[in-house]
């Protein structure tokens, strides 16, 4: 390529009235590269090329906004959703030119691998929407060092059983396990003490002994130990979460078991171009095996069966197969519930998602029980449309006592209707406005500010309207035709009461004269 300065010197000379061969001469080029110069006038021309792939900016804006900014997963949606092959580096230059780029942040420290020695685990908190609404879930990784093979998932709330069901789910599904697993100082794991001298908790460390494996705490602010984990986080945030919808918690973790085990299992690296599925195929002979029947984590739980037949477990009622209601143990595990009776395995249910609550469920193919289960708790939507309409008051203190956090909605409600029951609209109306001025949220509260109101106002409780037409109703009419009781043997009663009392005073007066 022949610079603008030497392209215009070709050009003066031959102005000049140079002869081409001297100006070859001269310029150390081709006659042929000073005939395209002087042709051009010594100016550089614009190469178009044929093949440029043209990107509508509105669209690529719109994908910068949906994927948050994160190139790599404009880049797939761009080639998958829109069929538009555009490299990458075309992409970033594009990007940077529409001003929509951003800085990168500083990546982990590389650290070196070994086949087979080490998996790192993490988790972390993303707010995710789910069916539209924004929603906190905890992320769940397994991560092999060697072959970069990922495991994820998602919770909404992860405690010890949860690492656990986790950790039997991912390991599993490889079917083996490296030797030692790196985790940060989390209580979930370790008893005390941190880094290399941290106590894994006795639970713990016997489920990773199941497994062929042990737990090891890095040190206290030192993350790059797991640079390899915190990186799969990063790749979560810049690759998976962005440009995706989810309904439900259901199909936000089956569209992160494809992204994490098919997706990333066989796509390069970008730095070194190692492919994980090739990279375990040669890991594998160094990872310790896993037999697949090794049993689930569970948990135990006792609980009672009610004269329908129904034990109750996570907001939810299960139907107890057979006649007896004694005692039920249900082992819980990740997906279902096993209720036994006598270590006799009676039902296997599928645990329903996290949202459903209050609902009764029975074996599938039998009949299913006529009767609803014991306290089977119901709405409060009644008792709220009966108190709004007592009065504005009122309906302001529901709206901003439903509002707290942390309140248990249909049993305050419920509560606050009972309390209404007993007091007239004015008393009910003033205590309410009192305890919203207080901020009061607690119903023996609400109650003892009605009696004061009371005792000020010189107010009681009124005593019930009777209906005095109950008198031409025709059960009352019919009752009232029947013979009076007899209640003479009452009578005799008391008398042989009273004469054994007497006896018992003579009794006594003549051991005492004795």
């Amino acid at each position: 390529m022949i610079d603008p300065d030497k392209r215009n010197a070709i050009y003066q000379l031959h102005l000049a009235g140079r002869s081409l061969r001297e100006i070859s001469r001269l310029m150390q080029v081709s006659r042929g590269v000073v005939r395209a110069v002087v042709r051009q006038q010594g100016l550089q021309p614009r190469a178009v090329r044929k093949d440029k792939i043209q990107i509508d900016p509105e669209l690529l804006g719109r994908l910068h906004q949906e994927c948050q900014g994160w190139i790599q997963r404009i880049h797939e949606k761009l080639v998958e959703e829109h069929e538009i092959q555009v490299s990458y580096p075309t992409l970033t230059r594009l990007v940077r030119e529409l001003g929509l780029s951003q800085p990168r942040r500083v990546r982990c420290d590389h650290v070196p691998d070994e086949p087979g020695a080490e998996m790192q685990h993490d988790t972390t908190v993303y707010q995710v929407h789910l069916a539209g609404k924004p929603t906190r879930v905890i992320a769940s990784l397994l991560y092999l060092r060697y072959s970069k093979r990922r495991y994820l998932k998602f919770y909404r709330v992860f405690n010890r059983f949860a690492m656990k069901c986790f950790f039997h789910e991912a390991l599993m599904f490889w079917g083996c396990a490296a030797r030692q697993c790196v985790i940060d100082n989390t209580n979930l794991a370790r008893l005390r003490g941190s880094g290399k001298d941290a106590v894994i908790v006795p639970e713990m460390a016997a489920f990773a002994e199941g497994y062929g494996f042990h737990f090891l705490c890095h040190a206290i602010r030192h993350p790059n130990r797991k640079a390899g984990e915190e990186r799969s986080f990063w790749t979560v945030e810049t690759n998976f979460l962005p440009g995706r919808t989810f309904e439900s918690l259901e199909d936000l973790n089956q569209q992160a078991f494809e992204w994490a085990t098919v997706r990333m299992h066989h796509r390069p690296a970008s730095k070194t171009g190692l492919i994980p599925a090739k990279a375990f195929e040669h890991e594998g002979n160094y990872l310790t095996p896993l037999a697949p029947e090794l049993p689930a984590p569970y948990r135990a739980h006792q609980r009672g069966t009610d004269e329908y037949g129904y034990a109750a477990f996570g907001g939810n009622y299960y139907w107890v197969p057979g006649s007896k209601r004694e005692e039920v143990k249900l082992l819980q595990y990740a997906q279902s519930v096993k209720i036994y009776q006598q270590q006799l395995c009676l039902a296997v249910y599928p645990l329903p998602p996290e949202e459903v609550k209050n609902a009764h469920f029975s074996p599938p193919g039998e009949p299913r029980p006529r009767h609803l289960p014991k306290r089977r708790h119901h709405g409060s939507q009644e008792e709220e449309r009966r108190l709004r309409a007592l009065g504005p008051e009122v309906a302001a203190y529901l709206d901003y006592a439903l509002a707290t956090p942390g309140i248990q909605r249909h049993r305050f409600a419920r509560g606050l209707f009972a309390l209404s029951r007993k007091l007239t609209l004015t008393v009910f109306a003033q205590a309410l406005q009192r305890a919203r001025r207080y901020r009061i949220v607690q119903l023996p509260t609400i109650e003892r500010i009605a009696w004061l109101c009371m005792s000020q106002d010189e107010e009681h409780v009124p005593h019930a309207d009777v209906d005095e037409s109950f008198h031409q109703r025709p059960a009352y009419q019919e009752g009232y035709l029947t013979d009076e009781p007899d209640l003479s043997r009452y009578d005799a009663v008391d008398d042989e009461s009273g004469d054994s009392e007497d006896e018992t005073d003579q009794g006594e007066s003549e051991d005492h004269d004795g």
